[in-house]
């Protein structure tokens, strides 16, 4: 069972290189399993099971992706809290999330869950969201 693993810290480099760093589960030989919501990356999930490596000053860090749990996470953001209500629409439809604030929130979205249907509750909750795993390019092939 994975949660008598260990936990590690991993650190996912972005493009400008700032830092996002997310709870794993030590699967031996390299690998991972992510144990938290990316807030800021793009391209994981909640259970991807992942590989990393350690740097010079022996923090690990994101090298690729070795399996995709199923799980998708959206993003929302919010100039006013998000309303419970909307947080009940989504639990009630199977959906988790983890709130950053309460104005940004990242949506857990499981394998069971047709992607749709989250996606319809965001698109008629007027907030202002994004995919971030699956990316937009990936669903739609452009850029937003």
């Amino acid at each position: 069972m994975t949660d008598e693993l260990p936990l590690v810290k991993i650190g996912f480099r972005d493009d400008e290189g700032d830092v996002e760093t997310l709870w794993a589960f030590d699967l031996g030989d390299g690998r991972y399993k992510l144990d938290k919501t990316p807030w800021y990356q793009y391209g994981v999930s909640t259970q991807d099971i992942i590989s990393a490596s350690p740097e010079p000053d022996s923090m690990l860090f994101f090298v690729g992706i070795l399996a995709k749990s199923g799980y998708r996470t959206l993003r929302v953001q919010s100039e006013e809290p998000i309303s419970p209500r909307f947080l009940e629409q989504l639990i009630a439809v199977g959906c988790s999330y983890e709130g950053a604030n309460p104005k940004f929130i990242a949506i857990d979205v499981p394998p069971a869950v047709e992607l749709s249907v989250p996606v319809g509750l965001l698109c008629n909750s007027g907030l202002l969201w994004e995919y971030a795993d699956p990316t937009h390019e990936q669903i739609h092939g452009t850029v937003a």
